[in-house]
């Protein structure tokens, strides 16, 4: 796959008034050839076309612009989809579900894969594969209101709830309300998640409904919410494809994802997705946004010239030198390493830093070592993993780290990935593998933490900046957002 065009929600509903009478000649067309025979499947013409149209809902879950591009799991299992079909990917994002189940049922994309819930209403309009993943709808409020219902009917008596128009929460609590008269709340249209939690924790609304994957993600940057109960047993998410006579994309990607299941693939590929915020102190982000607020401000411009040198994303650098120092230029550890970056006393002489407490040469210094080690990753490894391997060396040498591969080949797991190397790495303190590696003992345990910590790092001062007013003032306008990846 060479490239994948992306197209705002916003861009496209711009767009939509002028294009609409071409899509609908365009679907007459289309009618037409079926009509004639012409013999070939829905599948054969996406390989034909050499390009696969999808919709989306722009989130961490699902698809969103990281430090090494586009990320999220639902964009990770299209990219193999993809290049399992040896097709470009064209992805195409709104927050309106009604439009996205609209959108596949009649046929304007060739499927849906948005974190959508698998229920009975959207079983009639359209068809489901097998489920990748199992969550559980959650009930959120803000602790320390006093305000924890026990159950939905208390939540709606007592206080204000909204969820997602068009949402499976929505549908749920129509069903529930059969039973319960009194159940009352709020649908709201051209928000997403991370909204509705932002207005629980401005005490703007009380209550919202969301799904157990989304929650876990998002609490790193609302430390507040809890969860009052869960509102649903585990149900299940899966893709979403139109209903008809030519089920060939559907039977593929059918197929997609029982080999992916059968070969264990799928369990770590969202096991990996999730693992650096399981062990997340929550309450680490109160700490952390003071001191975004407090000391980034001053080292901000060095962090951002380092990182245009050296090609970085400047808040992956930020993350990395918090990690390491907590934004403290005079930081020195136990084992004599110092400075904003923390560099060792032979690396800094390496990278010619005569001193290692100047938080300007730390820096530069350090963006220099992180760049160097992202070249030094085999190249075929996609961005993602490049990345967070690159920075596993940086904390436990790379010498270690081409071990912890060699260990991840033996146990016939991936060596290119780093959910599977992480799995590994801890063995380097284990006499019965560090023996038989080049460079011998490490505490493999600590990159591990190394990285999660820092993948969270970056995850939070993203949305801090991304919700920041001065942030949003400063930011350059464009007419139309639509890049081209």
């Amino acid at each position: 796959m060479d490239k994948l065009t992306y197209i705002n929600g916003d861009t496209r509903k711009r767009l939509l008034a002028l294009v609409a009478a071409v899509i609908t000649v365009l679907s007459l067309v289309a009618i037409g050839l079926q009509a004639r025979g012409s013999g070939s499947s829905l599948l054969d013409e996406i390989r034909a076309s050499g390009k696969l149209h999808v919709y989306t809902r722009e989130g961490v879950t699902t698809y969103s612009l990281g430090p090494h591009g586009p990320e999220g799991l639902e964009y990770e299992l299209l990219e193999r989809f993809a290049r399992h079909l040896g097709v470009e990917l064209e992805i195409e994002t709104t927050s309106d579900l009604q439009e996205i189940l609209d959108g596949v049922a009649e046929g304007r994309v060739h499927l849906a894969a948005a974190g959508l819930t698998i229920t009975e209403a959207r079983q009639r309009k359209v068809r489901f594969t097998p489920p990748y993943q199992y969550i559980t709808e959650q009930l959120v409020y803000r602790r320390g209101t006093n305000r924890r219902p026990a159950d939905l009917l208390s939540a709606a008596s007592n206080g204000h709830l909204e969820v997602l128009a068009h949402s499976a929460h929505a549908e749920l609590l129509a069903q529930r309300k059969a039973d319960n008269p009194g159940l009352s709340w709020d649908e709201v249209e051209g928000v997403d998640t991370l909204e509705l939690l932002n207005l629980v924790a401005e005490e703007i609304i009380d209550y919202t409904i969301v799904d157990s994957n989304e929650l876990t993600l998002h609490r790193r940057f609302y430390p507040h919410l809890g969860v009052a109960f869960d509102v649903t047993r585990p149900r299940p998410l899966a893709w979403a494809f139109a209903h008809g006579p030519d089920d060939s994309l559907y039977q593929e990607a059918t197929r997609f994802f029982r080999e992916l299941e059968e070969s264990g693939q799928l369990a770590l590929i969202v096991k990996g997705f999730y693992s650096h915020v399981r062990t997340y102190d929550y309450a680490g982000t109160h700490t952390f946004i003071g001191h975004v607020k407090r000391r980034l401000p001053r080292y901000r411009p060095m962090l951002e010239r380092a990182a245009a040198k050296y090609d970085l994303d400047w808040r992956l650098l930020a993350a990395v030198a918090y990690q390491e120092s907590h934004w403290n230029p005079h930081a020195v550890s136990p084992t004599g390493v110092r400075g904003f970056m923390m560099l060792t006393q032979a690396t800094a002489a390496q990278l010619g830093v005569t001193r290692r407490t100047d938080p300007q040469q730390s820096i530069e210094g350090g963006a220099r070592y992180l760049r160097s080690l992202i070249d030094k990753i085999p190249g075929h490894i996609n961005e993602a993993d490049r990345i967070w391997l690159a920075l596993a060396a940086y904390n436990v040498g790379y010498g270690h780290l081409q071990d912890a591969r060699v260990i991840t080949r033996w146990r016939n797991g991936d060596p290119d990935s780093w959910q599977s190397i992480k799995e590994n790495l801890p063995l380097l303190r284990k006499r019965k593998w560090y023996r038989k590696t080049r460079h011998g003992y490490a505490r493999g345990n600590e990159p591990v933490r190394y990285v999660e910590n820092i993948r969270s790092y970056y995850d939070i001062l993203s949305w801090y900046l991304a919700n920041d007013p001065a942030e949003r003032q400063n930011r350059p306008v464009f007419a139309i957002a639509s890049p081209v990846l």
